[in-house]
């Protein structure tokens, strides 16, 4: 069993930065792919960014490319998501996710264990 635990939302302007942080405990954490997701009301969830268990390969949405950046500190079993030039369509609940492979991949299926979600809301 791997424990997820979000932190850093909140609600800011357009243009502004965020840095979301997931703390994972349990099972060694060093083995699992961990990834990011984000589900707005009415929406469907969707995939952000995916990280590999060494952190040497990495993979983004488009929608997000260029202006987030996924990152993981083993050694502190955590996982970031550093958002850059956020936008009010980047206003979403953000999942942190675990997967049990060292294969990324972007279906929320294909991941099973999550965080309980953090609110990220960016005003216009």
């Amino acid at each position: 069993q791997v424990q997820l635990v979000e932190s850093g939302g909140g609600l800011v302007q357009a243009g502004d930065t965020l840095r979301l942080s997931c703390a994972a405990s349990g099972r060694t954490f060093t083995t699992e792919t961990m990834g990011w997701f984000r589900q707005a009301p009415g929406k469907e969830r969707e995939f952000v960014a995916a990280i590999s268990w060494s952190g040497s390969i990495t993979y983004y949405a488009d929608s997000v490319k260029g202006r987030f950046t996924i990152s993981r500190d083993n050694a502190k079993n955590t996982v970031y998501l550093q958002m850059n030039s956020l936008k009010p369509e980047d206003t979403a609940a953000y999942y942190c996710a675990a997967r049990n492979s060292r294969v990324i991949v972007t279906p929320a299926k294909g991941y099973a264990y999550w965080g309980q979600g953090t609110q990220v809301t960016v005003s216009s």
